[in-house]
């Protein structure tokens, strides 16, 4: 025990003096850097992911709920009564609302929603009483002949709390001001303001006609939260619906009936988690490079303690405690970075999170803890703990026992273990793929690139017509061929997370936000008749509008696909049997519509019989370019041949079809046009739309812009709080591949200036070579940059990506000048040393 102790005080006392030293802060920050970037986005993703699971019931509105475009059969509700669940109906359509005429007579369009008794199940209703006062917690909907409405429809037909609203043939009293509705959703039903009202009421409007656009909503709750008893429920009615052979009938639960939270925050994690796959790639480089770095220092200390009798299990303990001891300090450091730095992304991300998030769990500390030891173990450890092998010979020959590369079995063994650590931080294949792919196929080719940049150097510069300045550098770098392909390859990787940040920020990150941008429309008008072309376009115009999109559009029914009727039973998916079992919205314009890209055939202007068929469409139904398609509008029968597949960008805002003809005119068509346009910010712009033109509907989705908008600022925001890691890790590359040499270089110049040589004609060698070096990588990084760019936007992002042709040139100044500023600082000490000093410890190679 006495010498387990002395052994400890020993390791310790080697690790204070390294540290004071200043060769172990560099590896120890890289480690810290990663943990943190890793930890911060495991801690928010892990708090995100429990805290939607435990108010999956809230968002929902109940534990499973029943959703359906006609009213279901009372056996759904009455099972759940005698199963012991909680029911709650509602019934949601959009319809025009209107003021009293001593009010104006102003009309808007709606949401409504006539909920039940019992309504919500989950989750409460958030109200006020009036603009400016205290909100107020409703757990129930309104009472018969009460109203309760969304700001929006106060401000469009302006009426206030108190006044009647009109809604068919039935007049209710505004009783409540809505704040936040817990199962709100999205969609069409769902884009104008809210008037909820009471089940009982509804009968009265007698607005639900034949044609009517309504979803039936049939939520159920276990009263005392039985996980066990909703399932029972939820497959009993899966099969049920079946049985029944009910169609448009579907059964969801948190996962299926709130995906557009979900999408949103799976797209901001993609963002987080590419940020912090850099990171930890080159923290494994930096890692690496110091390691090597210290092991190099430590050659002759090894080779006395030999001399003195150590043996080298004993040395190789010794070092690998030491590297243990940083290794867990960092990651703990680390973790306590990471876990401050996710209540940034909490406090970024506030608007998409609707709820109370739980506090931090155990997972993600434990995880930064592992990556940290995996860094060290596979990149840090096998180079130091070959020092226990140096020779004791070494105190005489000095150009005896320096370190190997590391066995294959211990590389394959740390590459393993951290592709698969980076594998569960991706979260996501395709993004782990090319990361990871790209990354390790880029060092590769930042070798091979270097390898044949020396082997033309070496031809190239020659002693005749060559400045001295110039031959010294070329002979330097040729003269430590593994030294500069390890240099170059390793500021390559540094300066490749660099310039990839910078693109994705400028261009990524730019086409994510055009993709919604400013001057989006924000009013949709549909039923605008033929006859009112000229006078609605005349309204647009005189109100300032002068950019909108037309479009006619006519309705048709899906008959055949290659001649072969169609039905919702030769379909899976419920998706599929809705699409074929509904009308469509055809429509016609010779020019290919803005945010559509053909990906499969050609877009011919004017070539009759053509159907151009939206990518997501054929996909669904088994669609392909060539197949005929025989549709039904308005009992005249119509064929045509798919002859392109387009792309369509939906989050665009803009009209969108998913069938369309290549064509100015269809004579067979009948049709009405659909119109989106951004409504000038003047008061009263959708009433005096709706006075002059009281047949159209005026779909008003200011409120849903706004809202995408504000969440890719924010996740935007987010993502360039933690480029900041990626940025600091990638300078950090940059300093250990300029200083990895420094020893080296220092009896280099020593011998050199022993020589004769001057400090002036050291130091622009030393620049020359830093320039040189800082150039290519640059190239090399911005090249690969490109590609791994264009990768992520195709692959994983789903953006359009279109780099500067400039790129590689920018990026080579400034990898020269980020390479001439680490060496300034890593070798400033380079030319200061005492010749002296310097051959009395050379240890030449």
């Amino acid at each position: 025990m006495k010498n387990f102790f002395s052994f400890m005080a020993l390791c310790l006392r080697q690790l204070a003096r390294d540290w004071r030293a200043g060769e172990l802060r560099l590896l120890a920050l890289a480690v810290c850097l990663a943990v943190a970037a890793l930890t911060a986005v495991s801690f928010f993703s892990d708090r995100l992911q429990r805290g939607l699971a435990r108010d999956a019931r809230q968002l929902l509105g109940g534990d499973v709920v029943l959703v359906s475009d006609q009213a279901l059969p009372n056996d759904f509700s009455s099972q759940a009564v005698a199963q012991g669940l909680q029911v709650a109906r509602t019934i949601s359509f959009p319809s025009m609302a209107r003021a009293p005429d001593d009010q104006g007579a102003a009309s808007r369009l709606v949401a409504i929603k006539a909920v039940g008794d019992g309504y919500p199940l989950r989750g409460v209703l958030r109200l006020s009483s009036g603009h400016g006062l205290p909100e107020e917690i409703q757990a129930q909907g309104p009472g018969p002949g009460k109203a309760w409405v969304d700001p929006g429809v106060l401000e469009a037909l302006n009426l206030q709390v108190g006044n009647q609203i009109l809604l068919g043939d039935a007049s209710l009293q505004i009783e409540k001001i809505i704040q936040n509705e817990p199962d709100r959703g999205a969609g069409f039903l769902n884009f104008s303001p809210r008037v909820m009202m009471n089940l009982f009421d509804l009968a009265a409007t007698q607005l639900i006609q034949p044609a009517s656009r309504v979803r039936y909503r049939l939520a159920v709750a276990s009263p005392l939260n039985d996980d066990q008893l909703s399932k029972r429920y939820q497959a009993w009615a899966q099969a049920e619906i079946e049985r029944q052979q009910l169609r448009n009938v579907q059964v969801e639960i948190f996962d299926t009936g709130r995906p557009e939270m979900q999408q949103t925050l799976d797209r901001a994690g993609k963002f987080l988690n590419l940020v912090a796959l850099l990171a930890a790639l080159l923290a494994a480089v930096a890692v690496a490079i110091a390691s090597r770095d210290f092991a190099l220092r430590h050659l002759d200390d090894c080779a006395i303690l030999r001399v003195l009798g150590q043996s080298h299990r004993r040395i190789a303990a010794q070092y690998a405690i030491e590297f243990g001891l940083v290794g867990a300090a960092s990651s703990v450091f680390g973790v306590l970075l990471g876990f401050m730095v996710h209540y940034v992304f909490v406090a970024l991300l506030a608007t998409l999170l609707t709820t109370q998030l739980p506090e931090p769990g155990l997972w993600p500390a434990a995880f930064g803890m592992a990556v940290g030891l995996t860094l060290l173990a596979g990149f840090g450890l096998p180079p130091v703990v070959q020092l226990a092998n140096v020779p004791a010979l070494r105190v005489i020959r000095r150009d005896l026992g320096r370190p190997r590369a590391a066995s294959l079995m211990v590389l394959l063994g740390a590459l393993s273990s951290f592709v698969m650590l980076l594998w569960v931080v991706a979260n996501n294949t395709r993004l782990a793929g090319v990361v990871v792919g790209g990354v390790a196929l880029a060092m590769l080719c930042f070798a091979a690139c270097a390898w044949l940049v020396l082997v033309l150097l070496r031809r190239v510069v020659q002693a005749a017509h060559t400045p001295q300045w110039l031959l010294l550098a070329s002979r330097q770098i040729s003269a430590r061929p593994a030294f500069t392909i390890l240099q170059v390859s390793a500021l390559s990787l540094g300066l490749l997370a660099l310039v990839l940040l910078v693109l994705l920020r400028t261009d990524l990150i730019k086409s994510w936000q055009q993709a919604t941008p400013p001057d989006a429309p924000n009013r949709f008008v549909i039923n605008i008749q033929p006859d009112q072309t000229q006078a609605f376009q005349a309204h647009l115009q005189q109100s300032g509008i002068t950019q909108f999109d037309w479009y006619p559009m006519a309705r048709a029914r899906l008959l055949a696909v290659n001649q072969h009727p169609v039905s919702a039973e030769k379909y899976s998916s419920d998706r599929a049997k809705n699409l074929v079992e509904r009308e469509f919205n055809l429509s016609y314009s010779a020019k290919l519509p803005p945010g559509n890209k053909v990906v499969v055939g050609a877009w011919q202007p004017e070539e009759p019989g053509a159907w151009s068929v939206e990518e997501g469409l054929a996909k669904e139904l088994g669609l392909n370019h060539g197949d005929t398609l025989r549709f039904d509008m308005a009992s005249q029968i119509i064929e045509g041949k798919i002859t392109s597949i387009r792309k369509v960008n939906w989050g665009s805002m803009r009209v969108n079809f998913f069938v369309m003809l290549p064509v100015s005119d269809w004579p067979q068509a009948t049709p009405t046009y659909i119109a989106a346009f951004r409504a000038p910010a003047q008061q009263g712009f959708d009433s005096q739309l709706s006075r002059a033109f009281p047949n159209v509907t005026n779909v008003d989705i200011s409120a849903s812009v706004a809202q995408i908008q504000s969440v890719l600022g924010q996740v935007i925001r987010a993502v360039e709080f933690l480029f900041g890691f990626t940025l600091a890790a990638g300078l950090l590359v940059l300093f250990a591949a300029v200083t990895a040499t420094r020893e080296a270089r220092t009896r280099e110049f020593a011998v050199m200036r022993a020589l004769g040589a001057g400090s002036r004609l050291l130091a622009q060698v030393q620049q020359t070579e830093l320039l040189g070096v800082g150039a290519l990588a640059g190239v090399l990084a911005s090249t690969a940059a490109m590609i791994l760019g264009w990768a992520l936007a195709r692959w994983v992002f789903d953006f359009t990506w279109a780099p500067s042709p400039w790129v590689p040139l920018l990026g080579a100044l400034g990898g020269a000048a980020l390479a001439l500023a680490a060496g300034w600082w890593g070798l400033r000490e380079v030319l200061r040393r005492p010749v002296v000093e310097t051959l009395r410890q050379a240890a030449y190679d």
